[in-house]
C-alpha cells in the first residue's frame, strides 16, 4: 500500500501544469507623459504614471540614487530633483 501511494505521488509530479500569465508583456511608453514633468512625485502620481505609460513597474530616482544598469522594457524610471519634483521620465 505504501508503495502505491509513493507511485501515485511520483506520477502526479510528472503531470504537466498549464502556465498562465499576461497574454502580452507590458512595455513602457513615456512619450505621452511630458505634462507630468515639473509635478510633485507622490504615490498617487505613481499610479497615474503606471496607468498612462503602460509600464508594469515604477522606479523613483532621486539625485544620487544608485541604480542597476539592466534595461527592463516594462519599467518606468521617474527622475526627480532634490525637491521631489519630476524632472525626467524614461523607460528601462
Amino acid at each position: 500500500m505504501k508503495a502505491l501511494v509513493v507511485a501515485a505521488v511520483l506520477v502526479a509530479g510528472c503531470t504537466p501544469v498549464e502556465m498562465r500569465g499576461p497574454s502580452e508583456p507590458k512595455i513602457c511608453n513615456a512619450a505621452s507623459l511630458g505634462d507630468l514633468v515639473g509635478k510633485r512625485a507622490s504615490d498617487a502620481r505613481g499610479d497615474v504614471l503606471l496607468a498612462r505609460s503602460g509600464a508594469a513597474t515604477l522606479r523613483w530616482l532621486a539625485p544620487g540614487t544608485i541604480t542597476t544598469k539592466e534595461f527592463l522594457q516594462e519599467r518606468l524610471n521617474v527622475h526627480t530633483d532634490d525637491k521631489g519634483r519630476i524632472i525626467r521620465l524614461t523607460c528601462g
